[in-house]
């Protein structure tokens, strides 16, 4: 049997189907997320079972993460990024003690124990600053593609200083520095490190050793390398980073669709 997570994100949808069997995952999709939120999950889930040549009868659970987690009817549960983000991570990285998520409107310190489970969180979801719609602002105020931040970034000799905490702020900071001729390499760099600075004040003390990183942010380049700058300590991108919640929910889903045959005193396969 085939089990299904779908992570309705607040600028993607993404999803990964998993065997039941062996946790192995067979396919993932991602679609730019839009107002129909359901619609557009329900697409990605069609497109995604056609395009494997997977039956609808084949899906034996499916579990819905993410921004808009509740607007997916269709799933048989849904679980907390922060759940299913840890659960993706653990997936890949075993001995994972803790992670960074970035995504488009909100980032995220998650710290976990030794077998897994989550300990604590810290969650930012009420100021721009720490997430990749500081970056797409950066991106439109440059005239750049958003994937083109990273390799600008790297360029930077003299990373810009960016102080405001609010997004709105730094927007006037970033106006500021265009006009008094400050080179576009220098500014994305000092916005990279702002964000790596906001996220470090949420995740507080006694950090973990190593750190892992994912969400959509973590595919821009640069932004793993000011977070250890400014960590201090080793931060690795996780594998599929995107989809990472999206696995996590695959397996809760497979998780769910066995126990819910122990209950009934089926076998499942």
């Amino acid at each position: 049997m085939i089990c299904a997570g779908i992570d309705a994100g607040s600028r993607a949808i993404k999803i990964a189907l998993m065997r039941s069997d062996n946790s192995k995952i067979i396919a993932t999709g991602v679609i730019d997320q839009g107002v129909a939120q359901e619609n557009l999950a329900r697409e990605l889930f069609e497109n995604t079972l056609k395009n494997n040549g997977i039956s609808h009868s084949e899906v034996a659970a499916t579990i819905a993460t993410g921004y808009g987690r509740n607007a997916i009817s269709f799933a048989d549960k849904a679980i907390t990024e922060i759940t299913c983000h840890a659960t993706g991570v653990k997936y890949f990285v075993p001995d994972a003690r803790a992670i960074i998520d970035i995504g488009g409107q909100d980032s995220k310190f998650i710290r976990m124990n030794e077998s897994g489970s989550i300990e604590d969180f810290a969650m930012n979801d009420r100021c721009a600053a720490g997430t990749g719609c500081f970056l797409e602002m950066v991106a439109k105020k440059l005239s750049v593609p958003l994937n083109a931040l990273g390799m600008m970034a790297k360029k930077s000799k003299q990373p810009a200083s960016i102080s405001s905490m609010c997004v709105v702020f730094a927007e006037t900071e970033i106006v500021g520095l265009m006009a008094e001729q400050r080179s576009p390499a220098d500014i994305v760099c000092g916005v990279q490190n702002a964000i790596a600075s906001r996220i470090l004040s949420m995740a507080g003390r006694n950090l973990p050793t190593e750190i892992i990183f994912t969400g959509g942010v973590a595919m821009i380049h640069g932004m793993d390398t000011a977070l250890r700058k400014v960590f201090e300590r080793p931060v690795e991108i996780s594998p599929q980073p995107q989809l990472t919640g999206a696995i996590g929910a695959a397996i809760l889903a497979i998780k769910y669709f066995k126990q819910q045959h122990e209950i009934k005193g089926v076998e499942c396969d």
